[in-house]
């Protein structure tokens, strides 16, 4: 879920208290986020498993361990051994990441040659501007281009504003599916990541049905939590009730 900038130390306990057992970790500016030790600490004080490294791809992290992106993912996979997380999330290229692009599509179907962490590709969405589709940034948009990656990460709110069909994409991933990123969607043209029951989509018959398909990997809940950030309380309620919509249908991937 998304609780930036609240920093980890905070962030650590208030998960075990809401019943989570495992939290993915967004590389940001917050120097613990990037701090293998740190990390570790964190994980074994709060009994928590560190399920997934998300790589600094977001524009806000831009700068975060330079701006090569296949820099910034060999240091996320370094980190990710370090702390034991199995997996690493990147964003696809943009359409002029040409060095990038490539890297994508001859170094990193290697990639397990040298590691056990897969490296997991998230789906993006096009960019609307009053409802209107004005340009897709991104080099990998369509359910034909997350098949040519081993690993996908499938972003449920991205989906909703790609206009693509959750039941269909996991009918075409379900193989390459490694990681989920669950949230909602206000149906109103942009990434809103609501709460999983305040927007449009079938969250719900998503769960049971990746549920029939023995899914393995994870799902971690990244919904918009900034208007709780002020009342504790209203957080861990909000946490536990969106944990709970999942735990329900999927027992073992929360």
């Amino acid at each position: 879920m998304s609780l930036i900038p609240t920093p980890l130390h905070e962030v650590f306990p208030l998960l075990a208290e809401s019943g989570f057992g495992s939290v993915e970790v967004m590389v940001t500016k917050d120097p613990d986020t990037r701090d293998a030790r740190r990390l570790r600490e964190l994980a074994e004080e709060h009994s928590l498993t560190i399920v997934a490294i998300h790589a600094p791809f977001l524009l806000m992290t831009r700068t975060v361990w330079g701006t090569d992106p296949i820099g910034k993912i060999d240091r996320a996979l370094e980190l990710a051994e370090s702390v034991g997380a199995p997996l690493v999330v990147v964003h696809p290229p943009y359409r002029w990441q040409s060095a990038y692009r490539r890297w994508t599509e001859e170094r990193l179907p290697t990639l397990e040659e040298r590691t056990d962490v897969h490296v997991a590709v998230e789906n993006m969405f096009p960019v609307r501007v009053r409802g209107r589709k004005v340009g897709a940034f991104h080099a990998v948009r369509t359910l034909e281009d997350l098949e040519a990656f081993d690993h996908v990460v499938l972003d449920t709110s991205h989906a909703a504003v790609a206009g693509l069909d959750l039941l269909e994409i996991l009918d075409r991933l379900r193989s390459r599916l490694a990681h989920v990123h669950l949230s909602n969607n206000a149906g109103k043209g942009w990434d809103s990541h609501l709460p999983v029951t305040e927007g449009v989509l079938p969250l719900g018959s998503f769960l049971d049905a990746l549920a029939e398909t023995r899914f393995a990997g994870s799902v971690s809940l990244e919904i918009d939590l900034r208007r709780h950030l002020g009342d504790p309380e209203a957080l861990r309620r909000v946490l536990a009730e969106n944990r709970a919509f999942c735990t329900d249908r999927l027992p073992l991937a929360v």
